[in-house]
């Protein structure tokens, strides 16, 4: 094969339309499409695909296409250095590109991907192997199973107990002690896609991070540069994620960070609640980071930042600046009471008539009737005026079609002696309607909804997401002119606010 013939075959294989139709997916597998693997792999030093020696490992390849992108770039890189094209494949293909599949199944598309052959022993291989795995492999792993969950990853045995001829889903890099013995050797770049989470056995869809465990096993392994592209629920923490917060946004390692907030601009038809981010750690780097806001594709602004300014990561560069001005130490995080202040369960007895010794209830079917005596007030605000949104954010962590978010929804006043089911939270309580009103017309201006909307990366609301929205007093009504005012916020921030956050009137919202 001549060098010409040689290029016109790998470049006839190495077909990305497969790719781009796979990328269209929707499960907790997500598979990258390539102009987003290509985003990543731009954030390395360039120089590292002209050195024959660099190494990269994908440690949970899907379709493989990290390593195929990587090895296009290697190939246009190494060729002064190794100028027979199928000499430079070969040394490439053996020496530089290495993969741990998450399924059997990816490891042969991830295979046909790299070497155009699901076995790279065949004679299809653009790249000859003695075994049919070549190096990308894959090793059915089993669960460790204690009180019902596995010990490494929080999988729940009774669904992922399975029998030989079903997938365990426990992915190999992270459910060993030392990863480095994996391939038994070092590499200078990891990239990927981890899963991002697998069902724990608790209440309805409830589901355990996975993809956390995959980048503290990468850091491991001590490479020169980490890239991975993971959902950016982390920035608030929350199930099994706080530890890996603070590490992330107290590591002074990472030296980019792009943040996507639709994950349907990175994964078309792909809804990941909060969106993605993908970041650049490197090891010899210490300092801020370049915190990169992408929108439909598009960068909207670059600053360097401290990731840790905050408890939450404000993801939005612009945020920031509105954050900083209305910093103060009297937030609704403080007033917001904790979910299901009357113990009242969403499967609780509740009436459609009312009888006997009965208080309305505000539940997800509406008004309702439910005994007195089976509730708890033991935050003693039965006799106020409460107002109340639902747990669950509007739109789900959503933009509109326009883009904009509404954030809260079911705002309303309860008066003394009605109650609520733990579908709803209770923001504030008053001894006056007036007061209560007046707070409702806080909650409805976009500037408070926006400094809530900071904290979320998640559907659900809790009262630690109130951490960025500054209490009022509440003796009159409020508006936006009046909150732009009073924190002296420029055209821009005015801007930014009125264009993210979607106009609400009473009637949207009660």
């Amino acid at each position: 094969m001549n060098d010409t013939e040689g290029k016109s075959l790998f470049e006839a294989t190495y077909n990305p339309d497969v790719l781009l139709c796979l990328a269209n997916l929707s499960n907790d597998e997500v598979i990258t499409p390539p102009d987003v693997a290509n985003n990543m792999l731009d954030m390395l030093p360039q120089e590292l695909f002209e050195d024959p020696n660099i190494t990269f490992l994908d440690p949970c390849c899907k379709s493989g296409v990290f390593l195929r992108e990587i090895a296009k770039r290697l190939i246009k890189g190494l060729e002064d250095k190794i100028p027979d094209l199928q000499e430079r494949i070969d040394h490439i293909m053996h020496k530089q590109l290495y993969g741990i599949a998450i399924t059997e199944l990816t490891s042969l598309l991830s295979r046909r991907s790299l070497y155009c052959s699901k076995y790279p022993n065949s004679k299809y291989s653009i790249s000859r192997f003695d075994d049919a795995e070549g190096n990308i492999r894959f090793k059915r792993i089993n669960h460790t199973w204690k009180d019902g969950k596995c010990i490494y990853c929080g999988a729940s045995q009774e669904q992922y107990d399975r029998s030989l001829e079903l997938e365990t889903h426990a992915y190999e890099l992270i459910h060993i002690l030392k990863p480095e013995e994996v391939f038994n050797m070092k590499f200078d770049v990891i990239i990927g896609n981890p899963p991002y989470q697998l069902s724990d056995g608790g209440q309805g869809a409830s589901a355990k991070p996975l993809y956390n465990f995959f980048v503290e096993q990468a850091i491991k392994l001590k490479p020169r540069y980490l890239t991975m592209i993971i959902p950016a629920r982390w920035y608030a923490g929350g199930k099994g994620l706080d530890d890996f917060r603070k590490s992330m946004l107290n590591n002074n390692k990472i030296k980019e960070l792009v943040d996507i907030p639709n994950s349907a601009d990175c994964f078309p038809g792909v809804n990941i609640a909060g969106g993605v981010c993908y970041f650049l750690w490197e090891n010899n780097y210490n300092g801020e980071c370049l915190v990169k806001n992408l929108k439909e594709g598009q960068e909207t602004s670059k600053v360097m930042r401290k990731l840790n300014e905050y408890s939450y990561f404000v993801r939005n560069n612009t945020a920031i600046s509105i954050i900083d001005k209305c910093k103060t130490p009297q937030t609704m995080d403080k007033n917001v009471f904790s979910r299901n202040s009357f113990d009242i369960p969403t499967t609780a007895d509740i009436h459609d008539i009312a009888q006997k010794d009965d208080l309305p209830v505000l539940s997800s079917k509406g008004k309702k009737y439910i005994n007195k005596n089976t509730i708890n007030d033991r935050n003693n605000i039965l006799s106020k005026y409460k107002v109340v949104i639902t747990y669950a954010m509007s739109g789900g962590n959503k933009p509109s079609s326009n883009g904009d978010y509404q954030v809260i929804s079911s705002l309303q006043i309860l008066p003394p002696q009605q109650v609520c089911t733990e579908t709803y939270l209770i923001l504030n309580v008053f001894d006056y309607e007036e007061e209560a009103q007046n707070f409702c017309s806080y909650m409805q201006t976009k500037f408070a909804r926006f400094c809530l909307l900071q904290a979320l990366t998640s559907i659900h609301i809790t009262k630690d997401k109130f951490c960025f929205v500054p209490q009022q007093t509440y003796t009159e009504k409020w508006t936006d002119k009046k909150l732009f005012k009073k924190y002296n916020l420029t055209n821009d921030e005015i801007h930014y606010i009125e264009s993210t956050i979607k106009e609400m009137s009473w009637e949207d919202i009660e």
